[in-house]
């Protein structure tokens, strides 16, 4: 869109660029950058145009562009045209993640590299390796809490590794997924020891106060992240005799995007980065990033606005590379990260579906599909050129982050279930052999989340310890159910490393005591290589679990329908145990696969007639796609045996 008013500013910013670079190839730059910029000046504008020093940063801003498109390579400026005409290359069903940390994987960024062979084996092609940048030991939050975005944490390796296994995932035709904590850095980052300093530029970096008035304001509206080991947003720095806001811990100081030289910086951060190889980069914690007093500080308009500037200015610069949106909030709210518009107002093309995630454990300790289906049937449709992350569990905790009105429209009552629910999965529940510890737990409101491995959540764990044949058998089945659920829901499927081998919660972080505060170090082990041979042993756990997914993976990637094209209808039938529902290709109307999950441990029974009036099973026989069986329709009802997953397809 051409309008006066920027584009003259714009061609005297191209001007004044001009004059002090040397002559480049920037022909598509200054396309991008002509078609994007009503957009960038606009957004800036909402954001920072009563400022006096506005046209300064816009200068500044465009500079950063310009000098990251030059340090581009060119191998992906070629990715960054190839993408652009496949606009939504992201969306087919043959991208399978896995979440990792490299020295939790392998020893670090260089063991790495042999142990790919595993993941593609198992058929991941898409890795996302956690925070690798440098962090202050015992003071790192898992790798969150940065020191200098610009230099790889030493117990990882060097740049030199880490370009090695790019290149080679590249080679192997495997998406790199990086994050970016774009919310907060560590006290230790330059900025924070300036700010210490008492340099009122860096200050500015953050919230910093010289007493408690404004930050009790804050808290009177302002939630508490981590109110066991963190409690409170503020922090008092001895050093610099203030008061900084650290929403999540005292070491890490939340940025302050009010000013326009934190979003330029940090700009910069990403297409740094995006130009080091990076396919997808994972915006950590962007609910937060603007902060308003008489506000929860959550998911505020600012935030969204940050958002669309960062990836409008991405789209000129690396158009290639995409954004997954770290937002663990209600569905109402992680619906708005993709944006409103997929033209006017675009964010991130992937969001975590925390939401199924929650949803699917709920299932799991209740035995039925209740408030799955009321839950699933209540998040908003999204954008069709975007995508949901989903997942069965993260590096982080599990939270209950289900609306309180899905809950009472499934018959339970919000307060109680909830704590049914962390009682179930802390095996604190008459019958549950779950194994996982309450994290986070409120002691006002007796909130909670939790922690603890897939396999020890699902009750392998107890079942191995007392030698229950039976009972391993099952925690096997409610593993596989639920890699079943994400494989075919719609989205990309994030597995996370150790769980296609039933990794148990590894309680050697206890003896850390720079982790021994926060248990979900319980479930970010080291990889076991000797359990993870097992996988080629039949008749082992490993082979049971390794196999059953790998299976998965590979005839999700055969089947069309399996793309993300908003091409999922969830079914109500009326067996509540059961979750079903339909995927379809869009450009094939015989490509249909019915998707059914038993979630009880009895046998369940699926009645056919309600099905066959919406045009289900009209043949007489449909084929299993994930064991090859064949099943004869003849009776009113398909049995399904407990804890079981189905693609079903005539």
């Amino acid at each position: 869109m051409y309008e006066q008013i920027s584009h003259s500013l714009l061609n005297d910013i191209l001007v004044e660029l001009r004059q002090k670079s040397k002559p480049q190839n920037l022909q598509l730059f200054y396309t991008r950058l002509g078609a994007n910029f009503y957009a960038i000046y606009s957004l800036f504008h909402t954001l920072y145009g009563d400022r006096s020093d506005f046209k300064e940063h816009m200068r500044n801003l465009v500079e950063t562009l310009m000098r990251q498109y030059v340090n581009r390579s060119s191998q992906l400026k070629k990715i960054d045209l190839e993408r652009e005409k496949e606009h939504n290359w992201f969306l087919s069903q043959k991208w399978v993640g896995m979440a990792l940390y490299c020295d939790g994987y392998a020893d670090n960024l260089e063991g790495m590299l042999p142990r790919l062979s595993y993941l593609q084996e198992l058929g991941v092609n898409l890795v996302h390796i956690m925070p690798i940048c440098d962090c202050p030991e015992g003071k790192s939050d898992g790798g969150y809490a940065v020191r200098d975005y610009r230099k790889i944490d030493s117990r990882f390796g060097t740049f030199k590794d880490f370009d090695k296994l790019a290149a080679s995932m590249k080679k192997r035709e495997m998406l790199l997924v990086l994050d970016v904590v774009v919310n907060h850095t560590s006290d230790q980052h330059e900025w924070a020891e300036k700010a210490r300093q008492g340099d009122k530029t860096y200050q500015d970096y953050y919230f910093i106060f010289d007493d408690r008035s404004i930050p009790d304001i804050y808290e009177e509206s302002m939630p508490e992240v981590f109110p066991e080991t963190a409690p409170g947003n503020f922090t008092w720095d001895e050093r610099m005799g203030k008061w900084v806001m650290t929403v999540f811990n005292q070491y890490q100081w939340d940025l302050n995007y009010r000013n326009p030289t934190v979003f330029i910086e940090m700009l910069d951060i990403i297409l740094f980065w995006a130009n080091q190889g990076a396919d997808i980069l994972r915006l950590d914690a962007v609910a937060f990033l603007w902060k308003k007093m008489g506000s929860a500080c959550q998911n505020e308009r600012e935030a969204h606005l940050i958002l669309q500037l960062m990836k409008d200015c991405c789209q000129v610069t690396a158009p290639g590379v995409l954004f997954i949106a770290e937002a663990i909030v209600s569905p109402t709210e992680i619906i708005k990260y993709f944006g409103e518009d997929a033209i006017n107002a675009k964010e991130c093309e992937i969001a975590y579906n925390a939401t199924f995630m929650a949803l699917l454990w709920d299932a799991v300790a209740t035995k039925k599909a209740i408030l799955l289906n009321k839950g699933i049937q209540n998040i908003p449709q999204k954008l069709e050129r975007a995508t949901w992350l989903n997942y069965v569990r993260s590096h982080d905790d599990i939270g209950l982050g289900f609306s309180d009105a899905d809950i009472v429209a499934a018959g339970y009552e919000p307060l109680s279930h909830r704590r049914f629910l962390v009682d179930y999965f802390t095996g604190n529940f008459e019958g549950s052999l779950a194994a996982g510890l309450a994290f986070g737990r409120n002691m006002e409101t007796g909130d909670a989340r939790i922690s603890g491995s897939l396999a020890s959540l699902a009750g392998l764990k107890r079942a191995l310890e007392t030698h229950d044949l039976n009972a391993t058998n099952t925690a096997i089945k409610i593993i596989l159910l639920l890699h079943g659920m994400i494989l075919s829901f719609g989205g990309i499927p994030m597995l996370y490393y150790g769980d296609a081998i039933g990794t148990l919660n590894d309680d050697s972080y206890l003896n850390d005591e720079s982790k021994n505060n926060d248990n979900r170090w319980t479930h970010r082990p080291k990889m076991n290589w000797e359990d993870a041979m097992q996988r080629t042993q039949p008749g082992t756990v490993q082979y049971s679990i390794f196999n059953g997914i790998k299976k998965m993976i590979s005839v999700r990637k055969e089947i069309p329908a399996f793309a993300d094209r908003n091409n999922r209808e969830v079914l109500n039938v009326d067996n509540p145990h059961l979750f079903v529902f339909s995927r379809f290709d869009q450009f094939n109307s015989n490509s249909r696969v019915l998707v059914v999950g038993n979630f009880d441990d009895e046998v369940q029974f699926l009645k056919l007639p309600p099905l066959q009036q919406m045009g289900f099973f009209q043949y007489e026989s449909i084929k299993d796609l994930l064991s090859g069986e064949t099943l004869h329709v003849t009776d009113e009802s398909l049995m399904f045996p407990a804890r079981s997953i189905y693609w079903l397809q005539a």
